[in-house]
């Protein structure tokens, strides 16, 4: 069969060519053609636009990248009626993607959803648009199928991707080759996740090595977004001695004493590790304001929001201070914080369903695609 998958960050690109990989374990004659990044390509889909031109977060931001989110979406609907998929395959990425299910369904293709976005979070409103544009929803997170049944439709839990890529308190790799490889002195490790799009990098990064001075009992190194040109780094980092590494984030959560990441999946990623984190975030004063009216949750982190309660801090906007940063950073390195930390990411592990979401998925549409 033939597949057209749309993702449109880097999170996207790892499920998307997980799920890629599966399908092609149940269906020899896959092909695909896709939205996505790198790791989407060495699955073998050959490559539409890579996320790194798609990325653009928040309101503010898009109303400034507005021509350019039009013209991709206009070449993605000549590009879709020119290929012929057998389906159409959307993971996240709402802006874009629900206009592409309304798209596919207009000209008769057939629209599978993995990934829900965050209707649950703001935009409940869109659940109708997914109720008339999309044959079949894949959700990831167990709170999602109940949210879904509220507008009486049917939607198929897979568990969570990331349970195929990440040992719940697995170590990635050994740690003195870690070090070695990336020469990285023998200290203990504090992890700055700061985003993988540029405008989050400059503006969280430089946030967070403010805290540095603070903790001179340790080395700071950044997990560097591949997408990303390491002059960016260079320039927002300066003289400090912090290291940046790429491709390489789950080593360096695993051997991490603890991290600073900006809101997203990072935060999840850093919990199923068992790395007691902190989570951070800062947007524009514009698209801030906006959010706090349109935005119905309690938190801002994956964790805290599947757990329904605060594992991990969250410092948000004008609480994202040096003074702030540096108490939550320090209360990480309490025995008792710690402990307690990693028995509640135990349980957030368990919570997600267990391994193999991206084999599951890949089963039900083949099912789903020989049953029509």
């Amino acid at each position: 069969m033939n597949y057209y998958i749309i993702a449109g960050e880097a999170s996207g690109d790892l499920h998307g060519s997980n799920l890629m990989h599966a399908l092609k374990e149940r269906d020899s004659s896959a092909s695909f053609r896709c939205w996505g990044g790198d790791l989407m390509l060495q699955a073998g889909g050959e490559l539409v636009k890579h996320y790194r031109d798609l990325a653009f977060m928040g309101f503010w931001e898009v109303l400034v990248h507005l021509k350019t989110i039009i013209r991709n979406l206009r070449f993605c609907e000549k590009d879709i009626v020119t290929s012929k998929p057998d389906v159409l395959i959307l993971i996240d990425y709402p802006g874009f993607n629900l206009r592409m299910a309304r798209f596919a369904k207009r000209n008769g293709i057939k629209v599978f959803y993995y990934i829900s976005p965050q209707l649950w979070a703001w935009k409940s409103s869109r659940v109708k648009i997914i109720q008339q544009c999309v044959d079949r929803m894949f959700v990831i997170l167990p709170f999602e199928q109940d949210f879904y049944r509220k507008y009486d439709y049917a939607v198929d839990f897979v568990g969570h991707p990331l349970l195929d890529v990440i040992s719940p308190n697995g170590v990635h790799s050994d740690r003195n080759h870690f070090l070695k490889q990336n020469q990285i002195a023998d200290k203990p490790i504090i992890a700055l996740l700061p985003g993988s799009r540029q405008q989050e990098i400059r503006t969280m990064l430089k946030r967070m090595i403010e805290v540095v001075p603070s903790f001179e009992a340790y080395q700071f190194v950044v997990a560097g977004a591949p997408s990303i040109d390491p002059g960016l780094y260079k320039s927002v980092i300066g003289n400090a001695f912090i290291s940046v590494v790429y491709n390489q984030t789950y080593d360096l959560l695993s051997h991490a004493d603890a991290a600073l990441i900006t809101s997203g999946t990072a935060t999840l990623e850093a919990a199923l590790l068992g790395t007691p984190e902190v989570v951070c975030y800062r947007g524009s004063a514009l698209s801030f304001w906006i959010a706090r009216r349109i935005v119905h949750v309690p938190f801002i982190s994956l964790v805290n929001l599947i757990m329904e309660r605060e594992l991990v801090k969250e410092l948000v906007q004008h609480l994202l201070t040096q003074e702030n940063l540096i108490q939550e950073l320090k209360r990480l390195f309490d025995p008792l914080i710690r402990e307690k930390m990693k028995r509640e990411f135990d349980e957030l592990a368990l919570n997600l369903g267990g391994s193999g979401a991206s084999a599951r998925t890949a089963s039900l549409m083949i099912q789903y695609l020989e049953d029509k």
